[in-house]
C-alpha cells in the first residue's frame, strides 16, 4: 500500500485511507552461523491491511515461516522497520513485546505448543491470566464452544487428538480478540480430513470477527483461499502478488 506524498494528498473531503495492520519497510534479517552470517530475509515491503487475508507461500527456505517470526517479534528483524498493530516492534524490548503479543497477536503453531500438564480450559485461559482479565475463564468456555470443544474442556493434551489440540490452540489464539492472527502450517501435523476442518474452522473464525489473517503454507490451494497470496523466494517477495477471490 502507497501512501500520498504531501504534494499528492487527497482533497478536502476524501477520505484517507487508514494505515496497515501490519507494515514492514526494508526488513532484513541475518543470522549467525559456523559457516558464516546467512542473509534470511533481503529488503521485504509489505503492507497487510486490517480484516484482509494473506498467504505466504515459497518453496522451503524462502523465508516465508521466519519473516512470520519477525511481524511477531519472536525475531528481531536485523534492519528495516516492522510496525504491527501500529506499534513499532524495532524500538521495542522484549518485555514490551510479550505485552503486545498478549494484546493485538495470536499464533497457532504446527506443534501446538499447548502446556501439558494443563487442561484445555486451563491452556486458553492463560493469556487473559497474564492480561489480568477476570473473566478468564468465563471467555475460555465460551470460545472453546466455539470450536467445537465444549465437552473437553477438562482434559489435559494428552487425552486429546491432535485435531483437538489443534483447536485448543486456535481457541488460545483468538482468546483476547486480537487484531492478527498468524499461523505457521497449522495443519502439517494433522490428516488430511483434520486439517481440511481445522482450515475451514480458522476461515470462518476470520471471517466471523473480521481477524487480520496471515497464513504460511506450502498448500496452494489453500492459499488460494485466502484474498491476497504472496510469493517468497530466497529471502525476497517474488514480483507477482496474486488478489485472489475470498475465501
Amino acid at each position: 500500500m502507497q501512501f500520498p506524498s504531501v504534494s499528492e494528498a487527497p482533497h478536502a473531503g476524501t477520505p484517507r485511507r487508514a494505515a496497515p495492520v501490519i507494515d514492514l519497510k526494508g526488513v532484513t534479517l541475518t543470522l549467525k552461523s559456523r559457516a558464516g552470517s546467512v542473509d534470511i530475509l533481503r529488503g521485504i515491503d509489505l503492507a497487510v491491511p486490517e480484516g484482509q487475508s494473506v498467504a505466504l507461500v515459497g518453496p522451503s527456505g524462502s523465508g516465508k515461516s521466519s519473516l512470520l517470526m519477525v511481524m511477531t517479534g519472536l525475531e528481531a528483524a536485523t534492519s528495516g522497520r516492522v510496525v504491527v498493530a501500529g506499534e513499532d516492534f524495532t524500538t521495542l524490548g522484549e518485555d514490551a513485546l510479550a505485552a503486545i503479543r498478549g494484546r493485538s497477536i495470536g499464533i497457532v503453531f504446527q506443534s501446538f505448543h499447548l502446556i501439558p500438564t494443563m487442561t484445555a480450559i486451563e491452556n486458553v485461559a492463560l493469556p487473559l491470566e497474564f492480561l489480568n482479565r477476570a473473566d478468564a475463564f468465563e471467555r475460555a468456555e465460551a470460545v472453546l464452544s466455539e470450536v467445537g470443544l465444549s465437552g473437553r474442556f477438562h482434559h489435559v493434551p494428552g487425552q486429546l487428538s491432535g485435531g483437538e489440540q489443534q483447536r485448543v490452540a486456535l481457541a488460545r489464539a483468538l482468546v483476547a480478540e486480537p487484531k492478527i492472527l498468524f499461523a505457521d502450517e497449522p495443519t502439517g501435523n494433522l490428516d488430511g480430513e483434520t486439517g481440511r476442518q481445522i482450515m475451514d474452522l480458522i476461515f470462518s473464525l476470520h471471517r466471523r470477527f473480521g481477524t487480520t489473517l496471515v497464513l504460511v503454507t506450502h498448500d496452494t490451494a489453500l492459499a488460494k483461499r485466502c484474498e491476497r497470496v504472496v510469493a517468497m523466494h530466497d529471502g525476497r517477495i517474488a514480483a507477482s502478488i496474486h488478489e485472489t477471490a475470498s475465501a
